[in-house]
């Protein structure tokens, strides 16, 4: 009783934040509208700060108070920011920034421009890759780490930074006088693999990703199928989920539904909202595979969902995560902002994607087999589980390390050995000399042999590096590393399927087929030679 009764003074008093003119002003000033329990609560954060044997600042005195809100709600997704963790959520959500639109690295000690954006300040004043940032401002950044440098070269839109840069072939540092501006990072990459197959990547439903969409897909019309990779996504805006699922299903499709509580109602009252098709469908006669894991989360389990649904995609890979709610995300006064759950959402045939956790985010322990959870039928007469997530048509799980590569990562570990920062560098190297002679992405036996050389001199063991499973692995790293510093989504892809279960089942799918209908043929019959199931039939 006394839990309940705490949460309810704290629920009082916060609620009450975002009308107030100022988050101090909580305390009633006689207008007599203001409940008695949060004069209560006032009284008593005023009499600790003022009185106990200890000193509290009122700042961490109302945090504690809204840390009490958020645990009491056990909700594993409600969060409070702090007004430097709204702007890394707001970037992280949106890819939007104020700066000049650059990536930077530590490489070989020195903060190396590894990515220059198209259509921003950086690439227009002349920025290359491969340029080693000196100083900022009239400041030496020759020592600066990454942080450093970036929170130097960011800042309010329409100012000005002096950037100085090392360039190869020069003797003395040049420098570019930029204008900051708003920088907005992709969610989406594209690219080309072998067959013509295409192949696009949404790393999360940021504000643009469905624009984003439509250009990779105007880009890829001539494509013989298309894998839609959403593993690894955490998700983002529900709008921008429903426009990506516009873009592949015909206008009157049920995009998604949801039920949310209103405010000022009961929850007992929800209100349930769907969402219909607009806008006309894109490429419709091609094969569509979508790839999902135990992180595609959020927006990218309503996209997945949608196309399940509507038998428009072959789902691959691991069940998702199954975080069917709908959050709010208020501002607050002092640039915070608060995050909490008001709704869930369903896929166009009601599934619920939600699985219920703990305040800690995890899944409570299942007690149903999974033959025995609830079916929903396509109109294709495909049979979907609706038990809490997505279930792929074709279950693949993600490959694992063998024994000698788990000895190599522990080993360095172990060690501080920076072999990721190593072949970060490799590959820089590497694919500028393959960009220089007009190459496509490789590693040739000479390069890899004297990369593993200079690995040992620097300390790494000689049984490991010269173990053959060893060597594979670190070549096939190398590979995608120098793939990733050439901007080629395809080759990248190409090389990681030598090792990706899910992506080279997809490839070959779409190899096999030429329709979606022959792809589910050929997933609904099986193939006991590649070890996946079909849970969903």
């Amino acid at each position: 009783m006394k839990k309940r009764t705490a949460t309810l003074l704290i629920l009082a008093t916060v609620l009450l934040v975002p009308g107030a003119s100022n988050a101090q002003d909580a305390p009633n000033r006689g207008g007599g509208n203001t409940p008695d329990e949060v004069d209560v609560l006032t009284g008593a954060v005023r009499a600790i700060s003022r009185m106990h044997m200890e000193e509290f600042d009122d700042s961490l005195l109302w945090e504690a108070a809204i840390d009490g809100l958020i645990e009491a709600l056990d909700d594993p997704y409600a969060e409070l920011f702090t007004p430097q963790e709204s702007e890394d959520w707001e970037e992280q959500t949106t890819g939007n920034y104020s700066g000049v639109g650059l990536q930077i690295t530590l490489l070989n000690e020195s903060v190396t421009v590894t990515a220059v954006f198209r259509g921003f300040p950086a690439r227009e004043a002349g920025i290359i890759v491969g340029d080693v940032i000196v100083g900022v401002n009239d400041t030496d950044a020759s020592e600066w780490s990454t942080s450093m440098a970036a929170d130097s070269i960011r800042g309010p839109v329409g100012t000005d930074v002096s950037v100085m840069i090392q360039r190869a072939g020069y003797a003395e540092p040049l420098e570019f006088d930029i204008t900051r501006a708003e920088v907005h990072v992709p969610a989406v990459d594209f690219g080309i693999l072998d067959n013509d197959i295409g192949y696009v990547i949404l790393d999360r439903v940021a504000r643009g990703a469905a624009e984003e969409m439509g250009d990779a897909l105007d880009d890829l019309t001539d494509a013989r199928g298309l894998i839609i990779d959403l593993r690894r996504n955490p998700g983002g805006f529900l709008d921008e989920s429903l426009m990506l699922a516009d873009l592949f299903l015909e206008p009157g499709s049920t995009l998604a539904s949801t039920v949310q509580r209103r405010p000022g109602r009961s929850v007992d009252d929800p209100e349930t909202d769907s969402y219909q098709d607009r806008m006309p469908q894109r490429l419709p006669n091609l094969p569509i595979i979508v790839l999902v894991d135990g992180f595609t989360a959020s927006g990218a389990e309503i996209l997945a969902g949608a196309l399940q649904d509507y038998d428009r995609a072959i789902v691959l890979g691991e069940r998702t995560f199954g975080k069917g709610v709908v959050q709010t995300v208020m501002a607050l006064p002092h640039g915070r902002r608060l995050r909490f759950t008001t709704g869930s959402w369903l896929t166009p045939l009601g599934r619920s994607l939600q699985r219920d956790r703990d305040s800690q985010g995890q899944p409570f322990d299942e007690d149903t087999d999974v033959d025995d959870l609830r079916r929903v039928e396509t109109a294709g007469g495909r049979a979907l589980i609706d038990g809490g997530g997505i279930f792929p048509d074709r279950e693949i799980v993600e490959d694992t390390l063998r024994l000698r590569e788990q000895d190599l990562v522990r080993i360095t570990s172990e060690t501080q050995f920076p072999l990721a920062l190593r072949l970060t560098e490799f590959g820089f190297r590497i694919a500028e000399a393959r960009r220089n002679a007009g190459e496509e992405p490789n590693v040739t036996d000479f390069e890899f042999n004297a990369f593993m050389t200079s690995l040992i001199e620097e300390g790494l063991s000689p049984d490991l590096a010269e173990d053959e499973v060893v060597r594979d692995y670190l070549r096939w790293r190398g590979l995608i590393a120098v793939a990733q510093r050439m901007d080629d989504v395809g080759a990248e892809a190409n090389f990681r399927a030598q090792r990706d279960p899910a992506l080279t089942e997809a490839i070959r799918l779409l190899n096999e087929a030429a329709t979606q209908a022959e792809l589910f043929a050929i997933v609904d019959a099986g193939d006991p030679s590649d070890g996946g199931v079909n849970p969903g039939n």
